[in-house]
């Protein structure tokens, strides 16, 4: 679930918190960056369990409407499509996944439910629901694309979700759209017979990318030092004290790649941090963050100094 780029983005967060603080402690740096990866787990499975909590609601209203002393004869004999829909009853019933939620005490909808209220207005204004609902026996697959298109169209772009993370944990924004594409992904291919493999991923692809996020952080502060020598005198056009704080720390990150990761080809490290100053510094960022890692790369190959391993690293 975990790619390289957010594992990036995270250990910069962290390495910006640790300069920014007047005492700061490497260990608690370290202890905090590894709990806010730890976190991403937690948003996906609330998003998921969003899904169920519509679910249910929609069942509330439907009983509700059936009650009414003046109930049309489509309100006494609704369409259960959506509370019957088979991929959230395949996910609702997923023992390790409700043993999950109940352990780390997520079921957060149960005292949050205004917001479930909200997103489930706004699915009950959709055409597609309305159409969704008309269907007579709906396949697994029609089911399955369904609650995709759900997660995709009112789920993710909720502006009041939004608003509900952001206040929610503060490392959870910056892992919203991450988390989005991980469910999407998961929603489409889902089936009885994936649901245990698809349904609660590994965090980290491998044992090499844990070690990476750490190996990386410490890198970059134990090292700064040295760090710093790489880039002074490669910013001739550049007052380095007034770079931006976050452009220096993504210029240590690649510097560090170049020399402590000999499986990172050098292009991707220069492409991957390019792509991150254009989300997180400002808007001249990344052409200043390509030319100086393109500069050191260019002399730690001519000096000899590139410390890659493997053909095409260079």
């Amino acid at each position: 679930m975990l790619t390289r780029r957010h594992i990036r983005i995270k250990v910069l967060q962290s390495v910006y918190a640790y300069t920014q603080r007047a005492n700061a402690d490497i260990e608690k740096q370290e202890k905090f960056l590894k709990y806010s990866i730890v976190q991403m787990s937690d948003l996906y499975l609330v998003l998921i369990q969003l899904l169920i909590a519509l679910r249910d609601q929609a069942d509330d209203y439907l009983q509700r409407s059936q009650q009414k002393f003046l109930a049309t004869d489509l309100e006494k004999n609704p369409s259960r499509n959506f509370v019957d829909n088979q991929v959230l009853e395949l996910i609702a019933s997923h023992e390790i996944f409700n043993e999950t939620i109940e352990k780390k005490k997520l079921n957060y909808w149960d005292l949050d439910s205004d917001y479930v209220s909200i997103i489930f207005k706004d699915l009950r204004d959709q055409d597609w629901y309305v159409d969704y609902l008309t269907k007579e026996n709906p396949s697994f697959k029609e089911d399955r694309q369904f609650i995709l298109r759900v997660f995709k169209e009112v789920i993710a772009p909720n502006d009041k979700l939004y608003e509900y993370i952001e206040d929610k944990r503060l490392t959870w924004l910056d892992d919203f759209p991450i988390i989005n594409t991980a469910i999407a992904k998961m929603l489409g291919k889902i089936s009885d017979r994936n649901v245990s493999d698809l349904l609660l991923p590994e965090l980290y692809k491998n044992e090499e990318d844990r070690e990476y996020a750490i190996q990386l952080f410490r890198k970059v502060v134990l090292n700064e030092e040295k760090l710093n020598e790489h880039i002074s005198g490669k910013t001739t056009n550049w007052d380095q004290e007034r770079i931006a704080d976050v452009d220096l720390i993504i210029l240590k990150m690649g510097i560090a790649e170049f020399l402590y990761f000999p499986s990172i080809p050098v292009r991707a490290t220069i492409n991957e941090y390019l792509e991150i100053s254009k989300e997180y510094s400002t808007p001249k960022s990344s052409i200043f963050v390509n030319g100086i890692l393109d500069k050191v790369a260019k002399e730690f190959i001519a000096s000899g100094n590139l410390n890659k391993v493997g053909r095409g690293l260079r």
